[in-house]
Order: C-alpha cells, then sequence, then structure tokens
C-alpha cells in the first residue's frame, strides 16, 4: 500500500523539465562511462546511440507545430539535435571526440537545474 502512494506522489512531483532533466543525466553518464573506460568506435556505439535517440526525440517533439515552447527555443533545439547526428558520426568515425558531446549535455542539464530551482 505504501508503495502504491509513494508511485502517486512521484508522479506527482514529476515534471516535464524534471524527467528532461533525469534523462539527459543519465545519458550523459554512460557518454562519460563509456569514454572513461577508454571506448572508441564501435564500443562507443551503445552510449552514442542512446544519446543521439534523445536529442532525436526531442527534435521531433520540437518540430510539432502543436508544441508550447518558443518558437527560437525550439529551433536551438533541433539545430543543436542536428550537430548531434553529425558530430556522432565523426565519434565513430574516429574524427571527433566523445568530449564535446559530453559538454553540450551538461550546458543542457545546467539549463534544465536552473530551470527546476526558478519552478521551486
Amino acid at each position: 500500500m505504501s508503495l502504491n502512494a509513494y508511485r502517486r506522489a512521484q508522479e506527482i512531483a514529476a515534471t516535464p523539465r524534471g524527467t528532461e532533466y533525469r534523462l539527459m543525466s543519465q545519458v550523459t553518464a554512460e557518454l562519460i562511462a563509456a569514454r572513461d573506460a577508454g571506448l572508441s568506435g564501435a564500443g562507443l556505439m551503445p552510449a552514442l546511440h542512446h544519446n543521439r535517440r534523445v536529442w532525436t526525440t526531442f527534435s521531433t517533439l520540437c518540430a510539432d507545430p502543436e508544441n508550447q515552447l518558443p518558437e527560437e527555443l525550439r529551433a536551438r533545439i533541433i539545430s543543436i539535435a542536428i550537430w548531434v547526428e553529425r558530430h556522432t558520426s565523426d565519434v565513430v568515425r574516429g574524427r571527433e571526440s566523445i568530449d564535446d558531446l559530453i559538454l553540450v549535455n551538461r550546458a543542457i542539464i545546467e539549463g534544465l537545474s536552473h530551470e527546476n530551482r526558478e519552478a521551486v
């Protein structure tokens, strides 16, 4: 019974920004773990694929005319998603470092963290 109450409270307390924050934190932690394990090329694919899926989802949601985010913010998110797609391909080919993806994600996490603090 108390588990159900906890779940209900968690669902009520969860905000879209909080969910985005947790998702970005998780995928960024995966990228960092892959980098710190010394993985490269195909060994990075699980973490890179997860990151790419997250950004593709953000881009798709922002392209929806019903999305209520400001148009300029939606355009910026789509632009970042396009960059992530290209940069990820370069990381797999060994032309670029995974560190830039981590930096971008951390910047987004920081922004989401700031929004969450203001909402409280």
